[in-house]
């Protein structure tokens, strides 16, 4: 049975305050996951959801397809681009905790991505973004300990 997954990732700020929105489909099976974060990006968030996504199903080998406004993820994956910033270690490129994280799930599933345009009238992206603010403005949000900490390996002070 083929699994749709919408995914959208949000940040005020962009750095700033973030979260992700995720609607899973599989028949008559649907669930909602949300996350904020105190400090990330949009990027960040995109490519949190569709691994939060793919981490909550259950068994292997489903067919998957991932819907998304994220270019960054789409094209990342879909052109290959992520195998080879792998094969290279992640060299200056960012976000390679999650990359990393990504290609430990990506691989038990048959996954293809679809782009679709944010903020276009889809509703279930409309939903998703709709999770994803909602989720940011929460109080007391966590640290996203992968770009806090990348962000502070940067910097000549502590």
């Amino acid at each position: 049975m083929q699994i749709t997954i919408h995914t959208d990732g949000a940040a005020s700020g962009n750095p700033g305050p973030g979260g992700y929105g995720v609607v899973l489909e599989s028949g008559r099976h649907r669930k909602e996951l949300w996350g904020g974060f105190r400090h990330t990006t949009n990027n960040r968030m995109e490519l949190l959801a569709v691994i939060v996504a793919l981490e909550a199903l259950k068994g292997k080998g489903h067919q998957v397809v991932v819907v998304s406004d994220s270019k960054y993820v789409v094209d990342a994956v879909e052109k290959g681009w992520v195998f080879e910033w792998a094969r290279k270690g992640f060299a200056k490129k960012k976000n390679p905790d999650l990359w990393k994280r990504f290609l430990q799930v990506y691989p038990r599933h048959h996954v293809r991505f679809q782009w679709i345009r944010g903020h276009a009238g889809h509703p279930l992206n409309e939903l998703c973004d709709r999770l994803a603010v909602a989720a940011r403005e929460q109080p007391g949000l966590p640290a996203d300990e992968g770009f806090e900490q990348g962000e502070n390996r940067d910097s000549l002070f502590t």
